[in-house]
């Protein structure tokens, strides 16, 4: 029986054939992605698998041929082209004041120097060192180059409740990003991931090529795991679970896939069958994001007006540091999924739901 990969974000390590850890493949949906586009971006709650996707994206554009074996992507990736990939995750770091939001992404951006062999003259300047490592990177490897970007919005979740901490670390990140669009003769890929989906106008304004599919019904399942998944992947593991039960717990996110795309928190998977599958709410109790706490404190919401609620596009895309929407937040958050579409006066609007029985209780 394959081993739990509880905690385990690096794709290598997965696929390493003596460690024998269980994975669902997810490289068909990393090759259609690829092969559709250039500049991505997706929001998913916490624990969700963001960053193995990320890692996988890596390692293929790196052309880690071995680690493919037998997956979707093998028969169909040229493995003669490889490409440099610029790694940045702000999942880690200080970022309660300006100086040390500007610090850990000046570390980041050192370290990556570092990892590639380029050297940087343009130390102190964050869109500067960012351009000039860029460039140098290109004239390196004679190779466009990947970025891959990881919790993109962290500096400003951990400030969310200190607007004016948030606003500053919106505007360095604002510059930060805006150095990818200025650089497109030197990219290959662009994938930027994160919990919550910050206005295009004040976060993304300079990177107007960049293209959501939080709500593409392709992509419904790039992270997390099917019942299908559940079903075969997980077979020898639920030999003795009642399967319609467990999708009753921990089932039920929807991103408009159709039924058969709605997904499992794999983090919840993960525990419960670790926990010799006691039902338990394992995502509630390690990845609930304590800014929601405190705004759903602030606003002092009721949480039963929750259930049916029905929004347009346009709420659920109204997140910003001035204008923050408390449904948009809980939807971004994993606390709200959709459960259909209504058409009203020739204007789309979505019906939301609580997913499952974890998120309910």
């Amino acid at each position: 029986m394959k081993k739990l990969p509880l905690a385990i974000t690096t794709f290598e390590k997965i696929r390493d054939k003596q460690q024998n850890y269980l994975y669902v493949d997810k490289t068909e949906i990393a090759y259609q992605l690829i092969n559709r586009g250039e500049y991505y971006f997706l929001s998913r709650p916490r624990r969700f698998g963001k960053s193995l996707f990320i890692d996988t994206l890596s390692d293929l554009f790196k052309g880690k041929k071995e680690l493919f074996k037998a997956l979707a992507v093998y028969e169909q990736w040229d493995w003669s082209v490889s490409y440099p990939v610029i790694n940045i995750s702000l999942n880690t770091g200080s970022f309660s004041s300006e100086s040390g939001i500007i610090e850990r992404i000046l570390d980041i951006l050192d370290r990556i120097k570092n990892h590639l062999g380029v050297s940087c003259k343009k130390k102190h300047s964050i869109p500067s060192c960012f351009t000039e490592l860029i460039e140098n990177v290109y004239e390196k490897y004679q190779q466009k180059v990947v970025i891959l970007i990881d919790e993109y919005d962290k500096p400003i979740l951990d400030n969310i409740t200190h607007k004016e901490t948030a606003l500053i670390a919106r505007e360095i990140l604002k510059s930060f990003y805006s150095v990818i669009k200025d650089n497109d003769q030197y990219l290959k890929f662009v994938f930027i991931t994160g919990v919550s989906k910050f206005s295009k106008m004040n976060l993304f304004s300079g990177l107007n090529n960049l293209t959501d599919i939080t709500t593409r019904p392709e992509y419904a399942a790039i992270c997390g795991y099917t019942h299908h998944d559940i079903k075969t992947t997980f077979k020898e593991h639920l030999k003795e679970v009642d399967l319609e039960k467990l999708k009753q717990w921990y089932n039920g996110y929807d991103y408009l896939g159709g039924e058969e795309n709605r997904v499992y928190n794999p983090y919840d998977i993960l525990l419960f069958i670790d926990n010799h599958c006691e039902y338990e709410n394992y995502w509630w109790g390690t990845g609930n994001p304590s800014f929601l706490i405190k705004k759903l404190q602030e606003q002092n919401y009721y949480i039963p007006d929750l259930e049916h609620i029905v929004v347009s596009k346009e709420i659920l895309d109204t997140f910003d540091v001035e204008k923050i929407d408390l449904i948009a937040l809980l939807w971004q958050t994993g606390y709200l999924t959709f459960a259909g579409k209504i058409m009203k006066r020739d204007k789309l609007f979505y019906q939301l739901k609580l997913p499952n029985k974890e998120i309910q209780s």
